[in-house]
């Protein structure tokens, strides 16, 4: 009885029936390994006001400074262009000077910041499905 339970146990548990490739140390922990590489990205989205500015600029291809400090209640003028050097930076935001008077700004997001609004998207869908409560 008890070898059939331990059995039944054992079909229910999903995670041992996943391949799974061994990777040596290095390919988690080493400099180019994967802790490595979601550690640079969570310090590019780290910032009171960076998700704020990418979901922003996910929803309205282009926009202007002033267009997104009214959308953002609360953030100051230098705060706000802080982020979005640091995000022009980090290649997630692309800034346009189309060389006017009075000057002509507009931010929109790089084909690498398309590129992780599904990334984003997908942690939102995941604290949605683990909500504490």
């Amino acid at each position: 009885m008890e070898a059939q339970k331990n059995r039944t146990m054992l079909d229910t548990i999903t995670h041992l029936k996943v391949p799974v490739e061994r990777e040596d140390r290095a390919a988690c922990l080493g400099p180019e390994g994967s802790v490595a590489h979601v550690t640079r990205v969570l310090r590019m989205i780290s910032g009171r006001w960076k998700l704020p500015i990418l979901f922003r600029l996910f929803a309205e291809p282009s926009m202007r400074t002033l267009q997104l400090k009214r959308d953002m209640p609360g953030i100051s003028q230098k705060m706000l262009t802080q982020h979005l050097r640091e995000l022009e930076l980090d290649r997630l935001v692309e800034r346009t000077d189309f060389g006017e008077q009075p000057p002509r700004v507009e931010y929109q997001l790089t084909e690498a910041g398309r590129a992780l609004m599904p990334v984003l998207m997908a942690a939102r869908e995941f604290s949605r499905d683990h909500a504490a409560g």
